[in-house]
């Protein structure tokens, strides 16, 4: 009896000094202390797991507050962006008002601005709604197959106008029997914002090349441009929502920020990846779309 009484004795002082260390590292969590939990020897898998618990909570906590700071970043370049355009469109459009007896040439120059202000302007709106809404949400895919040869060509096109009055050529190289499975409609978004940040800050009379190429595992397009070469540093934030560097990318050019970033969501969402490269003046963005099985 005794010696039951002396065991269970030392088995509930053992069980006390293993509550009371499991009880030490609950409470360096709950602290929010920065330094790591260490146990006794004896309840190492607890210590291990009780790291893994504090390394997630501290992942949500900040997670949390840059969630919170997206927000912020939301309104103040909401705020800043569409003010920049509204504000001239109220400008001229006062001009025209109090002007009745205005030159007609000189009218209709003024109702020329006022109107590409406000088509700026809904550019700008529709960047914010899909950046929120690709956010909030999941991108929904719907894919099929389609000829990467004519997708390039159909991208390329859009894009003549603002490109042909800089005498800006895009020339597209694709094997035309190529295909990938993709969302037709989002992956033109995405190849198609990247082409007019292409045509933005590519140098007048030259070449834009968009070229496709596949492999076994994927297929990749490439868009390359002549012009101002990008810093390492601002490249790792180029995909950044929001990004414009205050040089290179003046906000007549770069819009909101957000063009690179929505083309980066669509892109992850077809679980590929984009990538950017600057050398000498060519500014390379590389899309990588790894190939799918249709169903």
């Amino acid at each position: 009896l005794i010696l039951f009484a002396l065991f269970f004795y030392v088995a509930l002082s053992q069980m006390t000094k293993y509550l009371d260390q499991v009880g030490d590292g609950i409470e360096n969590i709950v602290s929010d202390s920065t330094e790591p939990i260490h146990l006794i020897t004896e309840l190492k898998p607890i210590e291990i797991r009780l790291n893994e618990i504090k390394a997630i909570l501290k992942r949500q906590e900040l997670e949390s507050i840059e969630g919170e700071k997206r927000k912020d970043d939301l309104v103040l370049f909401l705020a800043h962006d569409l003010k920049t355009p509204l504000t001239s469109i109220v400008a001229y459009l006062t001009m025209l008002d109090t002007h009745p007896e205005m030159e007609a040439e000189e009218r209709e120059k003024y109702i020329h601005i006022a109107h590409e202000k406000s088509l700026r302007l809904g550019e700008l709106i529709n960047e914010f709604f899909d950046i929120t809404r690709y956010n909030l949400q999941a991108i929904p895919i719907e894919r099929e197959t389609i000829n990467v040869s004519l997708f390039c060509e159909q991208v390329a096109d859009a894009f003549y106008p603002e490109a042909s009055a800089r005498d800006i050529t895009l020339s597209v190289h694709a094997p035309f029997s190529t295909t990938f499975f993709v969302d037709p409609d989002k992956m033109a978004r995405a190849l198609g914002n990247i082409v007019r940040n292409a045509v933005a800050y590519a140098d007048d009379k030259s070449t834009i090349i968009i070229e496709a190429g596949d492999s076994d595992e994927a297929t990749t397009i490439s868009i390359s441009n002549k012009g101002k070469e990008i810093s390492k540093i601002h490249l790792d934030s180029i995909f950044e929502k929001f990004y414009r560097e205050d040089t290179s990318r003046s906000q007549s050019k770069g819009g909101a920020g957000l063009g690179l970033a929505i083309a980066r969501e669509i892109i992850t969402a077809h679980e590929g990846i984009v990538s950017a490269t600057s050398k000498q003046g060519i500014t390379t963005f590389t899309i990588v779309i790894p190939h799918q099985t249709p169903a």
